[in-house]
């Protein structure tokens, strides 16, 4: 299991168009890894995103580092009630408290 933490939510409704913002740290096994939220399918009123960890080429020191990871994606009208972020098909965050500024 990865460790994460800090996770935030953001359902900005403001012009010129409404916007979903994520944001969290990830803690990685060396500085060459870089943590990556992409969308994936989940249920109405949610949105859910799986962490993906993507490895720069080269040689990098093994020390434990923690990184942050943002993800954000237009939205239209519809509310946010909450987001769930999986690594490798488990669930390793669920955010209930969405920040919503109009």
């Amino acid at each position: 299991m990865i460790n994460s933490k800090n996770w935030k939510a953001q359902h900005d409704r403001m012009p010129p168009g409404a916007r979903v913002r994520v944001a969290g740290t990830v803690t990685v096994a060396n500085p060459g890894v870089n943590p990556v939220l992409v969308k994936r399918d989940g249920q109405p009123g949610t949105l859910a995103l799986d962490l993906e960890l993507k490895w720069e080429s080269g040689s990098f020191i093994q020390v434990l580092c923690d990184k942050e990871v943002h993800f954000e994606m237009p939205t239209g009208t519809e509310a946010i009630a909450s987001v769930e972020i999986f690594h490798e098909g488990t669930l390793l965050a669920e955010i209930d408290e969405i920040l919503i500024t109009a």
